[in-house]
């Protein structure tokens, strides 16, 4: 839809000036899933309250990969937990947004995630006591493909079918980079499907910026009694034709080449990069 297409082209251009106005951030890690957060919440898979943060029937959402702080932040500013000032605030001295998710200070954000590989055992504990207190709220997870050679990933993906959670969906973000290199040269990993259906899990798979794929894959009915993995299969700095697929760009920001890039395939103007500052 075309209204989707504006709002993604809205959000990558507004990451990237936050991130320009800080003068760094994970832009490739961020942009990669920035779908799956417009999907998550602007299509409404989420029940949640922006005015009523804390609400209880809410949904959870944990962002495992923590690092891509800026596409969530983005997403709880267009939902209304938060102006776009304190977007453009990031990472400045008394700012509510820090470098990677902090549930003590950022209204929206279940837990405080950076550490790779806890976000999924977090979601775990969340949805054993949603259980236990008898909600029917859901806990979603967005985790890295990279993230998941820690160990307590699999801890976690072994206690959540042992138990049953059929309350947990996890989003692996599949976009085969880590801050290295590509994820199979690291590990010799280039799927994740078998690995965590012979976990017990139920596992399906979706183009991870398809918006009508991603909202079909969330919203159509999952097995009982059963955890639930979305394998999205995504590109790393999706948006940007250099930064596309580009182990360089984990963390760093374009110099003044290719800034020019930046600036043409996101839409922006020189006048634009100087009024961001201005929401200082």
């Amino acid at each position: 839809m075309n209204e989707d297409f504006e709002a993604l082209k809205k959000a990558r251009k507004r990451i990237f000036l936050t991130a320009y106005n800080c003068g760094s951030a994970h832009l490739a890690s961020a942009f990669s899933i920035v779908e799956i957060l417009h999907v998550l919440y602007e299509r409404h898979v989420l029940n949640y309250d922006s005015k009523n943060p804390g609400w209880e029937q809410r949904d959870r959402l944990i962002l495992s990969k923590g690092h891509g702080s800026l596409a969530l932040y983005d997403a709880l500013c267009t939902a209304g937990y938060f102006t776009e000032k304190e977007l453009f605030n990031f990472c400045r001295p008394g700012s509510l947004l820090g470098g990677e998710p902090n549930t003590l200070e950022t209204p929206g954000v279940e837990a405080s995630t950076g550490s790779l590989g806890h976000g999924l055992s977090i979601g775990v504990g969340m949805a054993l006591a949603a259980k236990a207190d008898g909600l029917n709220n859901k806990i979603y997870v967005i985790l890295g493909d990279g993230e998941c050679e820690e160990g307590s990933v699999w801890e976690a993906v072994m206690s959540a079918a042992a138990f049953k959670l059929d309350n947990i969906v996890a989003i692996l973000d599949q976009n085969r980079l880590q801050k290295m290199d590509f994820v199979n040269e690291i590990m010799g990993i280039d799927t994740w499907k078998e690995r965590f259906e012979v976990f017990g899990w139920q596992v399906k798979q979706s183009d991870g910026h398809n918006i009508k794929d991603l909202y079909h894959q969330l919203t159509s009915p999952w097995e009982a009694k059963k955890p639930h993995l979305l394998l999205a299969d995504t590109t790393k700095g999706k948006g940007i034709s250099l930064m596309e697929n580009a182990p360089g760009w984990h963390f760093r920001m374009p110099n003044k080449r290719e800034l020019k890039v930046f600036m043409s395939e996101l839409g922006i103007t020189e006048e634009e990069l100087e009024q961001c500052k201005k929401h200082i």
